[in-house]
């Protein structure tokens, strides 16, 4: 039971102070799109969600995760997900309209969180979606069996404000993560950083140490260590269709680029593997990077 104290921001807005983080959660209307919101943790957009169309997806790399989904297997067939890190379910969501009949599992901490987005921006109910509170560490460790081997998408999009924990940046959490991925499954995770790119080429390394097959993908800026930004790394046992490359370019957000081979070796020269011993969590972006404007 959620014991979180909700309230309405100063705004009047829907909100919720989270009990485990001490973290404020904000449900915002998107000012410029009818039916849609966002949801903010700590000043920190973390989710937007389009009641009225979930199939469109708004954040950059929320839409390059997306065209991930769209590759897998044949269009509109159900598949098997698990999502570690909850949000607003924007995913979920996405999955369910685009993928009807897709059975999904979403790991969240906060279930104060959960409780404010079941309130406030409510899913389809007729959605195979279980929701599994608790770390999304310890979590996969008591999934059901039934699961290994069986599921087609694992996203890992986890933070704690701006901030992704170090506990699940390591080689031993991606490792929990292996086993569950079907033969044709990835696994996509969203690295946030900045200039120098450090934590992301670590990641890199990580993620290259558990799973033989990975790619990158982000805005070229990014990837060119000049801003702060997101990349999403797509991890598979099996090799990645190289046909995935130019689609996923040509679907953008543009300007796009897609690290693979001999260039995310290069990427990733000299980047240590993070363990549970070394590993750190994901760097604090500048303050004005998350902007919200009123």
């Amino acid at each position: 039971m959620s014991t979180g104290r909700k309230s309405e921001a100063s705004d009047g807005h829907p909100s919720v102070v989270l009990t485990l983080s001490g973290h404020t959660a904000v449900i915002e209307p998107d000012r410029f799109t009818p039916g849609s919101f966002q949801l903010v943790v700590d000043g920190t957009p973390q989710s937007h969600v389009n009641l009225d169309h979930p199939d469109e997806l708004f954040f950059e790399y929320i839409q390059r995760i997306g065209h991930v989904i769209d590759l897998l297997g044949d269009p509109h067939e159900p598949i098997t997900a698990v999502h570690l890190g909850a949000g607003a379910l924007t995913l979920p969501r996405y999955v369910e309209a685009t993928r009807p009949g897709s059975r999904q599992q979403v790991v969240e901490i906060e279930s104060d969180l959960i409780d404010l987005v079941r309130e406030v921006l409510p899913w389809d109910k007729r959605a195979q979606l279980r929701v599994r509170h608790g770390d999304a560490r310890e979590v996969l460790g008591k999934l059901p069996a039934g699961l290994h081997g069986a599921v087609d998408l694992v996203v890992v999009d986890i933070f704690s404000g701006a901030r992704t924990p170090k506990h699940v940046t390591s080689r031993e959490f991606f490792a929990l993560t292996a086993p569950l991925l079907s033969a044709r499954g990835v696994l996509a995770v969203n690295v946030a950083d900045g200039p120098g790119l450090a934590f992301a080429r670590g990641q890199a390394a990580t993620l290259s140490a558990v799973f033989e097959h990975v790619i990158g993908f982000a805005e070229t800026q990014v990837l060119k260590g000049r801003r702060f930004g997101n990349i999403v790394f797509v991890a598979a046992h099996t090799p990645i269709d190289l046909n995935w490359i130019p689609r996923l370019l040509a679907n953008g957000p543009h300007p796009a680029k897609v690290i693979e081979g001999a260039e995310l070796k290069a990427f990733m020269a000299g980047s240590l593997v993070a363990t549970d011993e070394t590993s750190t969590q994901s760097p604090l972006p500048g303050r004005t990077v998350f902007q919200i404007g009123h």
